[in-house]
Order: C-alpha cells, then structure tokens, then sequence
C-alpha cells in the first residue's frame, strides 16, 4: 500500500514538473516580459534529474525557444547577459545531434532575421568568431550542412549576406561535396521563375563573397552549356564555367566586400558610397539604433 502511495506521489510530481515545463515554453510563445522569463527559467521545479544543473533550463535552452518564438526582447537579454552559454550546445533533452551551432540554422530556418544578426553580433565578443559561422548548422542535419547551406537551401538572399559578411566560408562542404553555391545552382535548373527571383539574389551575393569559385556542379555546367546559358544568363555561366573572368562590376564589388569588418557588418555595408544598385540584394536591415536589453 506504501508503495503504491510512493508511486502515485512521483506520477504526480513529475506531472506537475512537466506542466510547468509547458509553462515556460508557453511564456515564450506568448511574449511575456524577460524578467518574468528569467524567473521561470532557473526555476529548480521543471526537471526531474538529481544534478541540480539539470533541473533549470540552461540560456542556450532558452534562446532556441527565443529563437522559435521570435521574442527579440527575451533573446537579446540571454545573449547579452549570458553570451557564452546562450551560444553554447544545448543539452542532449533538446538537440540529440553533434551540432555546436544550432542557434544559427534554428535562426535561419525560421528566417528570424533580427535575432540572427544579434548571433552574429555578439559572436565578435568571442575568441572563435569566424570558426562559430563555420559550424555544422543542426536542425538534426547530419548531412554537414553549414547555415550558409541552410540559407541556401530555403532561399534566405538577407541570411546569405548576413552569413558571409560575418565571415561564414562560401567554399563550405557538405558530406556530398556540396558548396552552397552548389546548392543554389540546383535551386536554379529547378526554377520555372525566368529572373531567377530569390534563388538569384542568393547567387548574386554569394559571388560577392567568392573572389574563387570552386564547386562540385562545373562539371554539368560545361556538359549543358545552352541550358545554362539560359538560366544564368551568358556572363555568369562563362564566369561559372571557368571560359571568360569575372566581370568587372563583380571583381570591384568583391574587392570592396574584402575590406569591410565583420565587426561592424551590415553598417558598414550600408554606408558604402556606392549606388545602391551595386550592392547585395536583399540588404540586412542595420541593427543600430536597437536597443540593447539591460
């Protein structure tokens, strides 16, 4: 009879520990203000592990909810707050594959762009800036997909500019041997869109970024010289195909994008004096005049 007793109490704290759990993913959701999240977040109640660090939400845990919900206040908070471990691999509870950048493809899928530019942001404060953009991007991915790749795939042109401008490598292999600039030219012999549209775009601005192109696809490029003539135009394809160099607005644009600062990208983007025709399309939104969270 005791034990049954024993065994109905733990049914109904673990149910009550779950319950609050839903509770703060509902608080994400519903954008509830950041001190009342914070609360509910190191709140010992939610788990049911012995080790105590394991019964609170970690700030990596808690911005991936951010990040899904787009609670810009609440993510702006963790990642100024608590950088490190915002950005740090979340625990096995929540993400079950080797990825130690999930917040960037969690960013990018959900094309939460404020967000992303805040990630990017706030690396610049780490040592390992440059290699963090190189990560393998998650979402259970285990194919080697970057973030660029994952921009590439679900046609995000600002992601893509973000991405590079903060130092994200354009020559990135997959475990196909797949670039992203491979990944957007399948995008592109798939399109019926004649102009291209964003699979465009996120071709453009990825050639501002690859002074050399090396990708897996030269190949069929060369066997189908008038199909891809037609998509690409005759410019790019000969550029592509390796016949003719690059042409001359894109080697200057490449030139420009070489000496701007991770640190200070979009801005310094935006406060090219160039006309504006010249620059990437799909330009970031600049993040200053935000606010930061205190």
């Amino acid at each position: 009879m005791a034990s049954l007793t024993v065994s109905s109490a733990a049914r109904s704290i673990e149910k009550h520990r779950r319950s609050f759990s839903l509770l703060f993913y509902r608080a994400v959701r519903d954008l509830k203000p950041v001190w009342m999240l914070e609360d509910m977040r190191t709140m010992e109640t939610f788990y049911q592990e012995e080790d105590a660090s394991q019964r609170i939400y970690t700030p990596s845990e808690a911005l991936l909810y951010a990040i899904v919900h787009d609670h810009q206040a609440y993510a702006q908070y963790l990642l100024s707050r608590h950088t490190d471990e915002a950005l740090a691999k979340p625990g096995e509870r929540f993400c079950c594959c080797p990825s130690s950048a999930p917040h960037l493809a969690m960013a990018v899928r959900y094309d939460r762009r404020y967000i992303l530019g805040l990630i990017l942001q706030e690396t610049h404060r780490m040592s390992s800036t440059t290699c963090y953009t190189k990560r393998a991007g998650c979402f259970h991915a285990e194919d080697g997909r970057t973030p660029l790749h994952l921009a590439c795939e679900l046609l995000r042109p600002e992601a893509v500019i973000m991405l590079l401008g903060n130092g994200a490598s354009p020559h990135a292999q997959d475990h196909s041997g797949l670039t992203p600039l491979d990944i957007i030219l399948e995008k592109l012999r798939d399109s019926k869109d004649v102009n291209g549209g964003e699979r465009r775009q996120c071709l453009d601005n990825l050639l501002m970024f690859m002074p050399k192109v090396h990708f897996k696809m030269k190949g069929a490029l060369g066997r189908e010289p008038e199909r891809w003539g037609k998509v690409l135009g005759e410019d790019t394809y000969k550029y592509l195909a390796g016949s003719t160099p690059a042409p001359l607005v894109l080697t200057a644009m490449q030139t420009v994008l070489k000496q701007l600062s991770p640190a200070t990208f979009p801005d310094s983007l935006h406060e090219l004096p160039i006309p504006s025709s010249l620059k990437p399309q799909g330009l970031p939104v600049t993040q200053r005049g935000r606010q930061r969270v205190v």
